[in-house]
């Protein structure tokens, strides 16, 4: 039962999770936990102490501090929802559908514009301008097509919540469509970011982005002592160029590791049961940890999908060549795979924005934990997905092309209670920070805050250093 976990005493030991990616970097006997920072829990064998130790630093601090005395109370889910128009509940087929349409056309767009401008084969002077324009326009269609591409990724999205249209099934038919083609096994997504929502910000039984502890990058655990893992590696190669591991780490590679369970995913199986040494809950066996078994024929559906999927990318590669599909397809798709990324980690994470411990969690302080953000162009091929993402987290039944009437309402109700979370920091300098400063949690208890590897002293001279 899902709820069993909330019914957890403070003081009973909740469960570590193992990562086999960190594992690489951990010595056999370790059991490795994630977080991030900013406020912390400072825990002892009979409470929890919290203390403070986020400060304004001249960027955006999220004004709900739930550790001050003066902390509004909270509203329920019904008193939010009563605030917003009732049209903005209304899905429409042809709506939804026209921006599938329109999705479309813009795909076909950049595919007709790289056709007509650009070969697959490369100049045979690699050294040369023609070399250089080459590169450089298969780049741009690149990251245009991927672009575009994340608008029909978000539209499956809105499929697999139930917003896109009044039926379910149809909703299910658009998103296994669209999802599949972009490598994505639709049921088993649909299922773990339902889990994301439910469990938002929880550092135990969250999904996706779930926070490393202090022992899980390497630290000791009651002490700021780097034994290995990423603390090691932040020591070796210092502040910027493991901020830049970190961009890597989540927008490259980090959608193909959490899909296969390597990175990211919660610290429960279904059954709230904690994961044993070594587990991993992947995205693609029927059996896996992360699914009820009534899920399971849908879960071989949407693994049977993603294999047609590669199959036919293999039949390209055969007839074309690795170097065209490459060009056409590849570089495209990882650029979707970044976009995904990148709106999931930068709505839920800030060094002044809370995780909260099963103790501490409930459903409206997570979904309240949401961030909204500029994304400026990119509003537009994205459906706002990352500018109205507080209104999406709280009503993800709710069509995306009403948030904006409900984001307005939602504001104007939580605001000036202290309660909305807007950074109006542009999203790539914000990644940045959060790759620089959001690397761990003290625990998985009470209320915990990122904090930072930049702030841990070095083993061999025993204070940072530039």
């Amino acid at each position: 039962n899902d709820t069993d976990l909330y019914l957890l005493s403070p003081t009973r030991q909740l469960p570590r999770r193992i990562n086999p990616f960190l594992r690489l970097w951990h010595p056999p006997q370790q059991q490795p936990t994630m977080g991030k920072g900013g406020r912390s829990t400072v825990q002892s064998a009979s409470k929890i102490v919290r203390t403070t130790t986020a400060k304004d630093d001249g960027h955006w601090v999220s004004p709900y501090n739930p550790l001050d005395p003066n902390a509004p109370a909270l509203p329920s889910k019904g008193e939010i929802k009563a605030v917003i128009p009732k049209e903005c509940f209304s899905r429409s087929y042809l709506h939804s559908m026209y921006f599938v349409a329109r999705d479309t056309a813009m795909a076909a767009a950049c595919a007709y514009a790289a056709h007509a401008t650009l070969s697959t084969d490369p100049p045979p002077n690699v050294l040369s301008l023609d070399a250089l324009a080459w590169l450089a326009g298969w780049n741009a269609y690149a990251f245009w097509m991927g672009c575009v591409l994340t608008g029909h990724w978000v539209l499956a999205h809105e499929c697999g919540h139930g917003a896109f249209s009044p039926s379910q099934a149809f909703n299910d038919f658009m998103g296994f469509v669209m999802h599949q083609a972009l490598l994505v096994p639709y049921f088993a997504w649909q299922y773990t970011h339902a889990k994301h929502h439910r469990r938002t910000n929880n550092t135990v039984d969250g999904e996706s982005h779930v926070p490393n502890t202090r022992e899980e990058v390497g630290l000791g655990k009651d002490r700021d002592e780097r034994e290995s893992a990423y603390a090691v590696i932040h020591e070796a190669i210092g502040d910027g160029p493991f901020g830049m591991l970190q961009v890597f780490a989540h927008l490259v590679i980090g959608w193909p590791l959490y899909l296969m369970g390597l990175a990211s995913t919660g610290r429960l199986g279904h059954d709230g049961g904690a994961l044993e040494g070594g587990e991993v809950m992947d995205h693609y066996r029927p059996w896996s940890r992360m699914f009820p078994s009534k899920l399971r024929p849908k879960i071989a559906i949407s693994t049977l999908g993603v294999v047609a999927a590669w199959v036919a990318i293999g039949y390209a590669v055969r007839e074309y060549g690795a170097l065209p599909v490459t060009l056409w397809y590849i570089g495209p798709l990882m650029w979707n795979q970044a976009w995904l990324v990148l709106y999931t980690w930068l709505q839920h994470n800030d060094p002044s924005v809370p995780q909260y411990g099963p103790d501490e969690w409930t459903w409206v302080r997570g979904a309240l934990s949401t961030v909204d953000r500029p994304y400026g162009i990119f509003d537009f091929f994205h459906h706002k997905i990352g500018s109205t993402h507080v209104a999406h987290h709280l009503f993800h039944e709710m069509p995306f092309y009403k948030a904006d009437l409900a984001t307005a309402a939602i504001k104007a109700f939580l605001e000036p209670k202290g309660l909305y979370n807007y950074d109006p920091t542009p999203w790539y300098l914000a990644m940045w920070r959060i790759a620089k400063r959001c690397h761990y949690i003290d625990g998985v208890e009470g209320i915990q805050y990122y904090k930072s590897l930049e702030d841990v002293p070095m083993r061999k001279t025993g204070k940072k250093v530039d």
